[in-house]
């Protein structure tokens, strides 16, 4: 437990014993012990760890046990994903037409081109389906990258909401409950997400790629260019009640449905479950230089009689950019200040 003079972050769940001293500790990565109610310490060496000194960081205290990253056993360098079509097409459950998938086709691509030059007022902007590389043997490398990430994080891939049993139902996810109303997913850009769907069921992916960064953990780069409005993906895991997860030590939980009514308010827990969007990282909203970072924006919408949320690209976006979004939107209480 903590000395009465300092506020260290711990939680035992062992029967009580002797509390130690923890006057002198101090964090084994910056060797400073300031910032007290930032250092978690380690419930089996009981060493000292900044939230903000950890690869990747944390951005709150966990309410749980928490062991540091020597006794974790988590590996720092995750072992690659063997580069094997077949593997890969298993690991994705890929139809198994992945041999001879095509990318949009060079017509459709240059209708869009022409399109976009078009000037028209912004509400009336489509979204764009992502366009993959053109190189199969790279795409398998984009979906080998994901299938690491997801391997290390002990998550299976899943492409849309999942409604797990003692979770919330897939009736509670009505946008009729939304306090002030969700904005509808037109025909037009429901098909385009439809399109984005059946491409990743083929193999088609993103042209994204998963890298494992030793400040940020596991966090996705742009493999080719992207355009502004395009889909990047649709985030997706576990739908369970807010009220459900409200202590939860997950990083990575999202907004699905803010109800008028706080019980049926429904978020989505990726820790399970999941797919690329898990490792997409928010920036620093705290400063300048954190929010010029961002070129994904956040957006939930009515698709279908069902909230969903998806991530697009709110600015071109250069291969090798990282992809950010703000993890606050309008609510401004996820605590972004340590972030990179």
């Amino acid at each position: 437990m903590a000395s009465p003079t300092t506020t260290l972050s711990r939680r035992r769940t062992q029967a009580p014993i002797p509390a130690p001293n923890f006057d002198d500790v101090v964090c084994q990565k910056c060797n400073s012990g300031k910032s007290p109610s930032k250092l978690l310490l380690c419930d089996k060496c009981d060493n000292g760890y900044h939230i903000f000194c950890l690869t990747p960081i944390l951005p709150s205290v966990p309410k749980s046990s928490w062991f540091c990253p020597s006794c974790s056993h988590n590996p720092q360098n995750p072992k690659s994903f063997p580069l094997v079509q077949t593997k890969i097409i298993d690991f994705f459950k890929i139809q198994r037409t992945f041999e001879v998938a095509q990318i949009p086709n060079q017509d459709a691509k240059k209708k869009r081109k022409r399109g976009s030059s078009l000037v028209v007022s912004k509400k009336k902007r489509r979204l764009l389906a992502f366009v993959p590389s053109d190189d199969s043997q790279r795409r398998l490398e984009q979906m080998a990258s994901l299938a690491t990430a997801l391997t290390a994080t002990k998550t299976e891939f899943r492409n849309k909401l999942v409604y797990m049993a003692g979770m919330a139902p897939r009736r509670a996810n009505d946008p009729a409950l939304e306090r002030g109303g969700m904005q509808v997913l037109s025909k037009e850009d429901t098909e385009t997400l439809n399109m984005c769907r059946t491409m990743m069921e083929r193999g088609e992916c993103p042209p994204l790629m998963v890298v494992y960064d030793p400040l940020e953990g596991f966090t996705v780069e742009a493999d080719k260019s992207i355009k502004d409005l395009t889909i990047i993906t649709e985030y997706v895991g576990d739908v369970d009640y807010l009220k459900n997860r409200e202590y939860d030590d997950g990083d990575s939980i999202m907004t699905l449905l803010t109800a008028s009514n706080p019980s049926q308010s429904l978020v989505i827990c990726p820790d399970k479950r999941s797919n690329i969007a898990r490792f997409i990282n928010g920036i620093n909203n705290h400063t300048p230089e954190g929010k010029k970072k961002q070129n994904l924006k956040c957006v939930r919408f009515n698709v279908d009689g069902e909230c969903r949320v998806l991530l697009i690209a709110n600015r071109d976006i250069a291969k090798g950019e990282r992809l950010y979004y703000d993890y606050n939107g309008l609510e401004h209480e996820y605590p972004t200040e340590h972030f990179v």
